[in-house]
C-alpha cells in the first residue's frame, strides 16, 4: 500500500472506462476517493465499493485525476466546476487531448495557482486495472516529482516528457503505432482466415516469430473469438486518429497509413461497431461469408 498524506483524499472526474479502472486502482490501494460524474449514477458502483460522492471534487481534494473524452469536455466541465478551483490544486488529465488546446489549458490554469499535468494512459481500461499501463506525462517537473506516490497507481511505467501538452504530442505518437498494429493483426488474421488457415493457429506462429506485437497479447483472442466487449471503443479510437491527421496537417506531413486506417474504422463504425471493442475493426477485414 502507497503512503498518503494523512486524511487525504483523492478527487476523480470521469468515470467512463478508464475513469472507472482508475478509481478502481486507488481503493485497492487505499486511498480515499471522492468521485464525479456528468450521469452520477455511474458513480453508484464504485461507492458501494468504497468512494464517496462529491459535487465539486475540486473543492474537496487537493489533487483530482480527470477522465474524459476531449479536451472540450474537460475545459466544460472545468468551467462547470470552476468555483472549486484554488491555488495549490494539482490536476492530472489522462483524457487524450488535442495537444496546442491541452498547452493553452495548462497555461489559464496556472495563471490561477492550480497545477495541471496532462498525464494520458497508453493501455486499454483492462490493463489499467492490472496495473500495465503506461502513463505519459507532461508539466512541470516539481509537481510531477510532488504526485510521485499516485504514478505506480496509475500504470506500470511512467515517462515524464516535457512542459504541459507534451504528453498529449506524445499520446497520440504512441496511439498511432499502436492502432496501426492492431489493424495489422486484424489484416493478418482475416487473410490468414481467407486461406483457410485457422486463425487461432495463425495468432500462435505470428506471437513466436518477428512479428509479434503486444496487440496479439491484448486483441488477438478477441479478434479470433469474436469477443467485442469493451476494454477500449472502437469510436474512441476514431477520435484519437482524427486529432493526429489534424496535427500532422497542421505541420505539413501526411500519414498515409493512418488515413488508410480511419477510412477502416469508419467503415466499421458505419457497420455498427463504434461502441463496441476497437479490436472489432477486423469484421470489416474479413471475408462476407466469413461475417456472423
Amino acid at each position: 500500500m502507497h503512503e498518503t498524506p494523512a486524511g487525504e483524499q483523492i478527487g476523480m472526474i470521469g468515470l467512463g472506462l478508464m475513469g472507472t479502472a482508475l478509481t478502481e486502482r486507488l481503493l485497492e490501494h487505499g486511498y480515499r476517493v471522492a468521485v464525479w460524474n456528468r450521469t452520477r449514477d455511474k458513480a453508484d458502483p464504485l461507492i458501494a465499493r468504497g468512494a464517496c460522492w462529491s459535487d465539486n471534487p475540486l473543492a474537496d481534494c487537493s489533487r483530482v485525476v480527470i477522465s474524459l473524452y476531449t479536451t472540450d469536455v474537460v475545459e466544460a466541465v472545468l468551467e462547470q466546476l470552476q468555483a472549486g478551483q484554488h491555488p495549490g490544486l494539482t490536476i492530472l488529465d489522462t483524457t487524450t487531448g488535442e495537444p496546442e488546446q491541452t498547452a493553452a489549458l495548462g497555461q489559464r490554469l496556472a495563471a490561477r495557482g492550480v497545477h495541471y499535468l496532462d498525464a494520458p494512459i497508453s493501455g486499454s481500461s483492462q490493463q489499467t486495472r492490472d496495473g500495465a499501463a503506461t502513463v505519459i506525462v507532461g508539466g512541470d517537473r516539481a509537481v510531477f516529482v510532488q504526485c510521485a506516490d499516485l504514478w505506480p497507481i496509475l500504470g506500470a511505467k511512467v515517462f515524464h516528457v516535457g512542459p504541459c501538452g507534451s504528453a498529449a504530442r506524445m499520446k497520440l505518437i504512441s496511439n498511432l503505432v499502436l492502432g496501426l498494429n492492431r489493424a495489422a493483426l486484424a489484416e493478418g488474421l482475416a487473410f490468414a482466415e481467407a486461406l483457410g488457415v485457422p486463425a487461432q493457429a495463425a495468432l500462435e506462429v505470428l506471437a513466436g516469430s518477428n512479428a509479434y506485437s503486444r496487440a496479439m497479447d491484448v486483441k488477438g483472442r478477441k479478434m479470433v473469438e469474436r469477443d467485442f466487449s469493451v476494454q477500449a471503443r472502437l469510436s474512441q479510437h476514431l477520435k484519437d486518429v482524427h486529432l493526429m491527421l489534424d496535427a500532422a496537417a497542421a505541420h505539413g506531413l501526411s500519414l498515409p497509413l493512418t488515413e488508410t486506417h480511419r477510412l477502416l474504422m469508419e467503415r466499421a463504425e458505419a457497420a455498427g461497431w463504434g461502441d463496441h471493442d476497437n479490436s472489432a475493426i477486423i469484421e470489416v477485414l474479413r471475408k462476407p461469408r466469413q461475417l456472423p
